[in-house]
């Protein structure tokens, strides 16, 4: 397993050894103790996610308000999506800055996000199964977004605008400014 830092502070890229042979392929996806030891911090996780989405469909830019906070552990097992994460610790030398990579059932690539991280993703393919790991409990009272067309965030989505499939909920959420930082 390799891990590596990506531009947005405390967040990791884990690319996991795969196994391919002719029925398949094969890789171990998750291992606390191992993560723990080459992150160099403790890991609790106490409740996991499966969303299923149609290609097109784009959830987030979500979190969680503090003190409910959800650190994250994402991947994909199914199809692939375009993911994207946002820096909102006012603390931080990258708030406001944004990261993206794909993630697919393939490449068995994982993000690990700090709390303070807004998420979204955007499937490129249908039928596409993505999975979280959460280290704090859904917390209906908690749950906050920033819309993913911010354009201080300047995101390109890799994805033609009027494609993108959105709840009513996403299209609501507001600006990193409206949020008032």
């Amino acid at each position: 397993m390799q891990i590596e830092e990506i531009p947005l502070k405390g967040c990791y890229l884990i690319t996991p050894e795969i196994h391919k042979d002719h029925r398949g392929l094969f890789f171990e996806a998750f291992n606390q103790r191992e993560l723990e030891e080459k992150l160099g911090i403790p890991l609790e996780f106490v409740q996991d996610n499966h969303s299923v989405s149609a290609k097109g469909v784009l959830r987030g830019l979500h979190y969680q308000a503090s003190p409910y906070g959800q650190s994250k552990l994402v991947r994909v097992a199914k199809g692939e999506v375009l993911d994207v994460m946002v820096d909102l610790r006012p603390d931080s030398l990258t708030f406001g800055k944004h990261f993206k990579i794909r993630l697919s059932g393939i490449n068995g690539k994982m993000i690990y996000m700090p709390k303070g991280i807004a998420h979204g993703f955007i499937a490129l393919q249908d039928d596409t199964h993505f999975l979280y790991k959460c280290g704090e409990y859904y917390n209906k009272g908690a749950e906050r977004g920033v819309i993913f067309s911010d354009p201080s965030l300047n995101i390109d989505w890799e994805y033609p605008r009027e494609e993108i499939l959105l709840s009513e909920k996403d299209l609501e959420l507001p600006t990193l400014k409206e949020l008032g930082k």
